[in-house]
């Protein structure tokens, strides 16, 4: 098994369970990159994470503040080793109140690592901090140096695996979440499969080829995607391949998915939708298109099929669930699965058929 970076406590002060939290979301539900002992948000004190997201307790505590979280934490030999920040607003902004907890974090001589576009290693006072103490910044959105990126080359064509893309009608709607579930699906039964990561809370979780598609310089993004697939199957010679998307083709500001479509060249797209999802997220007034539309402007686009679509459940009781799967089946002719709340074995058992002999 990998070795971990070391224990963490996720900043999430006012964000857990909201759409502004996912980061901390997929921290609690699984990382190969961190023990996650605790999460900061005031808000939930006192509560177990894995139960206030998914109604599963999971062991890890939510603290009101970094002072209480070491108090309890030292006295279980869990002290963390980091200071991750859980938050993923609208435009990547650090909120300014978390720069004290971030403070208090660096003079403990913890490492931090944030995914924000407010790059904390811009900041000379906490990096004056961090050199006091002997720790490190790491701000994993932060561009690579031109010479580290690559271009696209065609190199794609040579990857003979199953090639899967979990790609989504909107932003923050559980499309990473999904894909490890297929992932670790096709691993449980018996597969090897590898995860491309796009987003910095799939390297948070230890995605072993990533790269971070809102940092990454445009020219160099179809490149960046390639690399990260071709570098998995030569290295991993895996059955599957899954590419987590970004965004939507249509969400107003975060159009992501053209380049894993033209880039990553899956064999199929896995679609994820919430049904209760009327507008674009964070965009009032935007009406989200219909899923058909998205289905088919995917389908124009790559020329490929979607195979599947998986539901997310926001704002649904569990005696919706199932309905709410029907009834996208009946209008789409797709089936249809809520990983999250019903496992993947049904969507990997309809999956386990596009395996390349």
């Amino acid at each position: 098994m990998k070795k971990i970076d070391g224990k963490a406590l996720v900043y999430c002060e006012g964000a857990f369970n909201t759409p502004n939290g996912k980061t901390a979301h997929g921290l609690v539900r699984f990382t190969e990159r961190y023990k996650v002992v605790g999460v900061l948000d005031s808000t939930y004190l006192g509560e177990d994470a894995g139960r206030v997201l998914d109604g599963k307790p999971n062991g890890i505590p939510l603290f009101s503040t970094i002072e209480e979280a070491v108090q309890t934490l030292s006295t279980n030999n869990l002290t963390p080793d980091y200071l991750v920040i859980g938050l993923a607003p609208d435009g990547g902004r650090l909120p300014k109140i978390a720069k004290e907890t971030i403070k208090k974090a660096l003079q403990l001589g913890w490492n931090v690592d944030s995914g924000l576009h407010d790059f904390l290693t811009n900041d000379p006072e906490l990096v004056q901090l961090a050199k006091e103490n002997n720790c490190t910044i790491r701000d994993v959105r932060k561009t690579p140096d031109r010479d580290k990126l690559h271009f696209f080359t065609g190199d794609i064509e040579q990857v003979d695996c199953l090639k899967l893309a979990v790609l989504g009608t909107d932003s923050a709607l559980g499309k990473r979440t999904t894909s490890w579930f297929v992932v670790h699906g096709f691993r449980d039964a018996g597969y090897k499969a590898e995860m491309i990561g796009t987003g910095q809370t799939a390297w948070m979780q230890g995605a072993k080829y990533s790269m971070i598609m809102d940092s990454c310089i445009n020219d160099f993004v179809s490149g960046e995607i390639e690399n990260a697939v071709v570098s998995a199957y030569r290295n991993e010679k895996p059955d599957v391949i899954v590419i987590e998307g970004q965004g939507s083709l249509m969400n107003p500001a975060y159009p992501g998915g053209f380049e894993i479509l033209a880039a990553g060249r899956p064999d199929y797209v896995i679609l994820q939708h919430a049904p209760k999802r009327l507008e674009y997220d964070g965009f009032p007034g935007y009406k989200m298109h219909s899923i058909q539309e998205q289905i088919n402007a995917i389908q124009v686009i790559s020329g490929k099929e979607v195979i599947a679509i998986t539901v997310n459940h926001e704002n649904m009781e569990p005696s919706e669930i199932l309905p709410a799967c029907k009834a996208l089946e009946n209008e789409t002719g797709l089936p249809t699965f809520d990983v999250l709340a019903h496992g993947a074995q049904d969507l990997i058992a309809l999956l386990k058929t596009k395996i390349k002999p």
